[in-house]
């Protein structure tokens, strides 16, 4: 069972996509997995045979649970055995078993009870010597047509969600000793560029203004490494790919922070359409578990609700956060001459553990520099 996030203690294996012997590929999805944020894909991270399925779909399991076992090519016992060992200690303990208790029944009663799916084991027979009858068989089947069907409650996911929120923030203000820095970005230049390029493009492949600020982020990370990065066993841990979590609101309420893979390595118009893929599968419940796990550094965005500034807390074992507030025209000086331009404040959610505000601040010197030379993003 992945740890699909700092809060997560336990998952619910919902549905397997793989049987015993498939091959799989790393990246391939082999089920999926319910947590109180989200149903997650869950991917195999080994090349290999599927040698078997432990757990059953409705199992709900701690993580670092055995879900499966997958074979790598030539490697069959030493993949496999260390793990049935540990799954099956029983194996090799000698265990007392009852007898067992035959059940009395008619033919006629048996092949009745077959039809209908009665179990004989929980009919009480009335018959010679307690023997099952075809009457006993039919009185099972009526009093179950008659007894009310209880349907499970659906998982209330709101509920749960906040749980799971509030337990990993809790984890984040107790731990992490937060700095915080902001700055305003003139954003004429980027959204200049920005116009241009829509004009070229159709109506739906058209960019969005946050798909500026994240690559400009990813570049900068890569001027300040030390932002893209993990601290665990109490020290900080570097990222070489920068994997940029983005938070998205949910319609049911709450939100998920999956992550846009490589978002360094993609130009403009893979970033958008990463970025609206992610936003359908999350409102859609259906994310990968790398895109759960694996993000280095987190973007908030809550212009579009008005809101100018983001003070946002970080994710752990993450060591920054980045926010951003709504676009505003604002009076501007720049060499002398006073004009309104369209401004954006940045904020940085730094872990003083892992860096300082000297190195924030570094990081949003670069982020403003990135975004006054759009054309090179």
């Amino acid at each position: 069972m992945p740890s699909l996030g700092a809060d997560m203690q336990e998952g619910t294996l919902i549905e397997w996509s793989v049987k015993p012997g498939d091959r799989v590929k790393r990246g391939d999805i082999i089920g999926v997995v319910r947590t109180e944020k989200a149903d997650i894909e869950v991917e195999v991270y080994h090349d290999g045979v599927v040698d078997q399925l432990l757990a059953k779909a409705g199992e709900t399991l701690p993580v670092g649970a055995v879900l499966a076992v997958v074979r790598e090519e030539g490697k069959a016992e030493v993949a496999a055995a260390p793990v049935r060992e540990a799954i099956q200690p029983a194996a090799a303990i000698p265990v007392s078993k009852p007898p067992a208790v035959r059940l009395r029944a008619s033919p006629l009663a048996r092949r009745v009870a077959q039809e209908l799916g009665i179990d004989l084991s929980h009919v009480q027979g009335t018959g010679p010597q307690a023997e099952i009858t075809n009457e006993d068989v039919q009185r099972a089947a009526e009093a179950l047509k008659q007894a009310p069907i209880e349907k499970p409650a659906a998982p209330d996911f709101r509920a749960g969600m906040r749980r799971a929120i509030a337990a990993a923030m809790a984890r984040s203000n107790r731990e992490i000793p937060h700095y915080y820095l902001e700055t305003k970005i003139d954003l004429q230049r980027a959204l200049k560029f920005l116009e241009g390029e829509n004009q070229k493009r159709s109506v739906k492949d058209r960019l969005l203004s946050v798909i500026l600020l994240i690559k400009a982020v990813a570049r900068a990370l890569h001027d300040v490494p030390e932002l893209n990065a993990y601290w665990m066993d109490d020290q900080l841990q570097p990222k070489d790919a920068v994997h940029i979590g983005f938070a998205i609101s949910l319609r049911q309420g709450g939100l998920v922070v999956p992550a846009i893979i490589n978002a360094d390595r993609k130009n403009l118009d893979e970033l958008m359409q990463a970025l609206a893929d992610l936003i359908t599968r999350a409102r859609g419940g259906r994310l990968r578990s790398s895109e759960i796990t694996d993000a280095t550094v987190t973007i908030t965005n809550l212009g579009d609700l008005g809101v100018e500034g983001v003070h946002g807390v970080i994710y752990p074992p993450q060591v920054a956060l980045i926010g951003f507030g709504r676009i505003i025209e604002s009076p501007w000086a720049e060499n002398g001459m006073l004009g309104i331009r369209p401004i954006v404040t940045a904020t940085l959610a730094g872990d003083h553990r892992a860096t300082d505000g000297h190195r924030g601040a570094q990081f949003l010197t670069a982020l403003n520099r990135y975004l006054q030379e759009p054309e090179k993003l």
